[in-house]
């Protein structure tokens, strides 16, 4: 496999940590309460997708393969969790 090939299958890796980042940050901005004036958007996407790739290689070392539904239900539950986190949302 040629680094063209690696860098293919790292991007779609990780591809839907970063989609499922963005569009909560994004929507998160829209639906939820008022972010905290010390983190912009892009800084909880950051966050979130960083999250979502942990969440993706714990599934790849636990299953021992990639694209497990179990694999994805954590990257919703570990996203899902981070942004209540970042917008304080237990506050209410």
């Amino acid at each position: 496999m040629g680094p063209l090939d690696i860098l293919n299958h790292l991007l779609n890796f990780v591809a839907p940590a970063a989609a499922l980042a963005l569009l909560l940050a994004l929507v998160g901005r829209m639906f939820g309460p008022k972010p905290t004036p010390t983190l912009g958007w892009w800084a909880r996407a950051a966050i979130v997708f960083v999250v979502g790739v942990a969440a993706l290689v714990a599934g790849l070392v636990v299953w021992g393969r990639d694209g497990k539904m179990l694999t994805y239900a954590l990257l919703v539950l570990a996203t899902a969790s981070c942004q209540w986190l970042l917008a304080r949302s237990w506050r209410g």
